[in-house]
């Protein structure tokens, strides 16, 4: 198992590609569009992939086949390399369910990725590794390990629509496993914001047997409020209760890039970089224009962490 191939894979968008853009103006939101569903910057490229790989080249050399989902769009700086499959979502999803915009429907078919290894590690694009990975810290020997963060789930027993996908998630998966794993010890805590380690044969076995949870999720066009992704969190806790992962508490490093202590944050990461295993840069600048200052600095900090161009780029 130790040597066995761990590939990653990523979704990737190019908000400002105006064929794309054309697709997402053409569509109808609805009613029940989640906090932040739709916003510029849910789909903005601020260049986070490209510093992206050049993480994983330095902190991850060993690493499997890297597969890259995407709606018909493709970086330019990105070379051809043997290492990088691009999926087109038409490979994935059924015509019908065409275009989408929301991460978890996406998301929910990454088990169906043609050739992907058994273990495998899911990141957004703002999800970095920061150190040299260690196997161990994401495929330990029960499994898989799920981090989770130290804020923990709200009492509320009902989705709430004022609340985040993320929270909204939680509160969901709280109620579904208490059905479906009545004997199993929840974690009262929400998931980081991490890399996420799957197996492949578990999340297949999960939609064997509850296919109603990727059915709902795949219903979507837009994010809901009242359809959490399930990849993002029910499943890792689903892993736990299955006694195929691990729970580990974190102090994670989660840098809003508009918050109005974005340059403490960004300060606080240059002094752990290489030694804070993962971080996430979140852009909440929502529909700010993509040249604003506070984008600026967050591409400023990542050119001088990671300046060395990758094997990736042309």
């Amino acid at each position: 198992m130790s040597s066995e191939r761990i590939d990653l894979v990523y979704l990737w968008v190019d908000g400002a590609d105006p064929v794309w853009q054309a697709k997402r103006q053409a569509a109808q939101v609805g009613a029940d569009l989640a906090r932040y569903g739709n916003v510029a910057g849910r789909y903005r490229d601020n260049g986070e992939l490209r510093f992206n790989l050049r993480a994983i080249e330095r902190f991850f050399p060993q690493h499997g086949q890297i597969f890259i989902i995407s709606d018909g769009q493709r970086p330019a700086w990105l070379a051809d390399h043997a290492a990088v499959t691009f999926i087109d979502h038409h490979t994935l999803i059924p015509a019908q369910a065409r275009p989408v915009f929301d991460a978890g429907h996406i998301e929910s078919y990454l088990h169906h990725i043609p050739a992907l290894s058994e273990r495998f590690i899911y990141l957004n694009d703002d999800i970095f590794f920061a150190a040299p990975v260690e196997i161990s810290d994401w495929f330990p020997a029960q499994g898989v390990a799920v981090h989770f963060e130290t804020q923990r789930i709200p009492a509320a027993s009902q989705l709430q629509q004022h609340e985040t996908a993320l929270i909204n998630a939680a509160i969901f998966s709280r109620s579904w496993l208490v059905q479906h794993c009545p004997d199993a010890a929840a974690v009262p805590y929400i998931l980081a914001h991490s890399p996420r380690a799957f197996l492949k044969s578990a999340l297949w076995e999960l939609e064997e047997r509850a296919p109603e949870l990727f059915a709902a999720v795949r219903s979507t066009q837009f994010r809901s409020w009242r359809v959490p992704p399930i990849m993002s969190d029910l499943v890792l806790r689903w892993l736990i209760c299955q006694g195929k992962a691990s729970a580990h508490l974190n102090d994670v490093l989660h840098i809003s890039s508009c918050a109005d202590d974005a340059g403490a944050q960004l300060a606080r990461l240059q002094q752990e970089f290489g030694q804070r295993a993962f971080f996430c840069i979140n852009d909440t600048c929502d529909d700010c224009d993509n040249d604003d200052p506070r984008l600026q600095h967050v591409s400023q900090t990542l050119a001088q962490l990671l300046p060395q161009p990758s094997c990736f780029e042309a």
